[in-house]
């Protein structure tokens, strides 16, 4: 398409994404990609809290916030919200029951949902039109998809969220200034508890960075009780030593931490997808999930890749002849099949190449 006849990007669009944080991180890209097709572009994005505090600074976007955990009042607070609006497209980002319901609060003269294989819960019923298939399965690409539906079908790979210098200062007070070690930051857990790696393999990994490439081992991850216990965990079967920052920052101070950072192990989390904002090297860990999926995107050639052993063993399948989107989280056992040696082996290749 020539810029005279490729169509023109509608104003006023409204994106629905309510979570997960992962997710939400890997929209950025999308927005990006509007805004650089049409700078004056006016985006509302319907979006759940917890992920509201990641991307409700971006500029241009106004971020409407609902509370998952509200009920009838959160949908009620919404419809106000959405009183009196109409927008020029509808971008139904989010195929789940809860999105249907919430989609029928929004007026747009174009209404575009997922492709065949990336719908699911009857959210064709809820939209008019649908983005084109996509070869790739990532997430990321399917969003994008979103984007070229609308007219914007020139890619902006960029992640990259505000972050506050208050945050950065919070970041480096944390690490200081005066060890000059490369990090490896380790974020142990995913909201998905059965996508979590063993602690002690964690720590065998840690202990290899320590050894083979004198690095600084930092764990991060949220407040809960479970990655608390986690992180001490790594920490006690460690020969060698770890910094644990778990539950000591907010999101964009995780970011700014992962700017300073060399690698990041992680499984299948929202702090996998968040680092695409930074020049980070991820090494995501996936036998839960499908990385051609859900890989860490920036990343994805140092994947950690055992869901084909998953799907042999818990479905007697192929990565291919799975249902789309499956998750294999069958029991606590699902990670055990990767080895510490796959994981110990990325970090060698990562550190080899050196930064990018």
């Amino acid at each position: 398409m020539t810029g005279i006849d490729r169509p023109r990007v509608p104003r006023r669009i409204c994106i629905l994404r309510l979570s997960a944080l992962g997710d939400c991180a890997n929209v950025v890209p999308t927005v990006r990609t509007l805004q650089a097709a049409r700078p004056d572009v006016q985006i509302c994005w319907i979006i759940n809290r917890a992920e509201a505090s990641l991307v409700a600074e971006l500029p241009g976007v106004e971020c409407l916030v609902y509370d998952k955990r509200g009920g009838r009042a959160a949908i009620a607070d919404l419809r106000r919200q959405l009183a009196g609006r109409r927008f020029d497209a509808f971008l139904n980002m989010h195929a789940s029951w809860r999105a249907n319901r919430i989609s029928l609060l929004i007026k747009a003269d174009r209404r575009i949902g997922f492709d065949t294989r990336r719908a699911r819960d009857a959210q064709r019923l809820f939209v008019r039109e649908r983005i084109a298939p996509v070869s790739s399965r990532h997430v990321v690409d399917g969003f994008l998809a979103f984007a070229a539906a609308v007219g914007a079908d020139e890619p902006v790979m960029d992640w990259r969220v505000p972050v506050a210098d208050a945050d950065r200062a919070k970041a480096h007070a944390m690490l200081g200034s005066d060890d000059d070690r490369e990090i490896l930051f380790i974020s142990p857990c995913s909201s998905h508890t059965r996508r979590n790696w063993l602690a002690e393999r964690y720590a065998a990994v840690a202990d290899h960075a320590v050894c083979r490439h004198g690095m600084r081992v930092i764990l991060v991850g949220g407040p809960s009780d479970l990655e608390k216990q986690i992180g001490t965990a790594i920490e006690m079967a460690m020969s060698e030593q770890a910094e644990n920052f778990i539950g000591a920052t907010n999101l964009k101070q995780l970011i700014a931490l992962f700017e300073r950072g060399r690698l990041l192990v992680t499984p299948d989390s929202g702090p996998a997808h968040m680092a695409n904002a930074t020049d980070i090297t991820t090494i995501s860990l996936h036998a839960a999930t499908d990385p051609r999926r859900s890989g860490a995107y920036r990343s994805q050639r140092f994947c950690v890749d055992y869901f084909a052993e998953a799907a042999a063993r818990y479905r007697n399948a192929t990565p291919d002849t799975v249902k789309w989107g499956a998750r294999i989280e069958d029991d606590d056992q699902v990670m055990a099949l990767i080895p510490v040696s796959a994981v110990t082996q990325r970090i060698d290749e990562a550190m080899a190449e050196g930064r990018a």
